[in-house]
């Protein structure tokens, strides 16, 4: 293609040549600027007439600001805007470091309420930006606005949460710097969890029926494990009968809530569950959820038989039983906090210590009991003694 003719400018340095309009394909001028840097000569496009506005006196300065270096060359700034595309895309916002985290993390209820954390709190707020560029204030500034907004402080706290284990994925897969502590700290609001839920005689009876008249048999016993072994509802959830031990009497928990892998006792009400209970050809789970899959969840069945037993409305199904499990013990005076501690797969005993008032309770019922028995000893041998006293004073 030949070269198009060069029409010179009243400015040094500053040519045209007659070229037609993108969108109108009418005749415009382009103009260009050529000038030297470093002893190269550069020639380039300044802009075009119609389009960019360009008339000879802007494309001299054009000109003039690149000889003196106050703006770059158009392949300066090309190699500018592609190292800077480059570098955009190596960063680990978290968006990025979002969406390689729950690649690594197994489908389930807990991924599911951590998506919807992210999607609705992180994201709008940080999801550009790395991990380096949040600073105390941004997060302090996310607490209040929540809090603000009505969420509860837990609900605040999961959230916190939830961005320190992004932070902290992404500084141990080296996907990013760790941030400076002097520039980010994460001050979680205090939350009030010592609250543990319990039943009555009368609601517990209920509960124990309404179980009975589920018929949706996983769902049954599943509530009935749950009651009789405190175990969570995720660690039901990935049950597999290869984890059930029943010639030792054990149940191995892999990968428990906070912790290792651990095994709890195999009791007799829980071994009459999963004895009796049907094994689904062509799945390891006790309890599998849709095509022998690991199940996800159970919160229909739950609350029907939760509805159906009457209980209140702030007890929740099966985080309750596992309360239920934890207090009936406590309360018993029978089991000490250690022994509950490894029973409830606690990481550390503050997580049982919201039970001991129980254990206190039970404990100074007993004492009652023993001081009443011991005390009717002791008055009626006062009655005797005051008897024979009386009798002598009559001889």
């Amino acid at each position: 293609m030949p070269a198009k003719k060069r029409f010179k400018t009243s400015y040094p340095g500053v040519y045209y040549v007659e070229g037609q309009a993108v969108a109108t394909s009418k005749p415009e001028r382009i103009y260009y600027v050529m000038y030297r840097r470093d002893g190269k000569l550069i020639e380039e496009k300044a802009g075009r007439q119609h389009q960019d506005a360009m008339t000879p006196a802007k494309a001299a300065r054009i000109r003039a600001e690149r000889i003196e270096g106050k703006a770059l060359s158009n392949q300066a700034r090309r190699e500018e805007d592609k190292a800077a595309k480059e570098a955009e895309a190596g960063r680990w916002t978290f968006t990025r470091l979002w969406e390689e985290y729950s690649s690594q993390k197994t489908p389930g209820a807990a991924l599911t309420t951590d998506r919807s954390r992210f999607e609705k709190y992180l994201k709008p707020t940080f999801g550009e930006k790395d991990p380096v560029e949040v600073l105390t204030l941004d997060l302090d500034r996310l607490r209040s606005r929540l809090l603000k907004q009505g969420k509860s402080p837990q609900t605040v706290k999961h959230v916190l949460a939830l961005f320190k284990r992004l932070v902290r994925f992404g500084v141990k897969k080296g996907l990013c710097d760790s941030p400076d502590p002097r520039k980010q700290t994460i001050s979680m609001p205090r939350v009030d969890n010592e609250t543990t839920e319990d039943l009555d005689a009368d609601e517990l009876a209920r509960l124990v029926q309404a179980i009975e008249d589920e018929p949706n048999i996983q769902a049954a016993n599943f509530m009935r494990l749950a009651m009789f072994t405190g175990m969570r509802r995720g660690e039901l959830f990935k049950l597999e009968w290869r984890d059930v031990d029943f010639e030792r009497g054990f149940i191995h928990i892999r990968h428990p809530k906070g912790g290792k892998s651990q095994k709890i006792p195999l009791n007799d009400a829980a071994r009459g569950v999963l004895e009796d209970h049907p094994h689904v050809d062509g799945t390891p789970y006790v309890f599998p959820g849709q095509g022998g899959k690991q199940r996800v969840t159970i919160q229909v069945a739950s609350n029907r038989i939760k509805t159906r037993a009457g209980l209140p409305a702030d007890f929740r199904p099966l985080h309750g039983l596992r309360h239920l499990f934890a207090s009936t013990l406590a309360s018993s005076g029978q089991v000490d906090m250690l022994t509950l501690q490894k029973l409830l797969t606690h990481k550390s005993p503050q997580m049982t210590k919201r039970y001991s008032h129980l254990r206190d309770d039970a404990l100074k019922q007993a004492s009652e009991v023993a001081g009443n028995l011991l005390g009717n000893v002791g008055r009626a041998r006062d009655s005797m003694d005051g008897k024979v006293i009386s009798m002598g004073k009559e001889r």
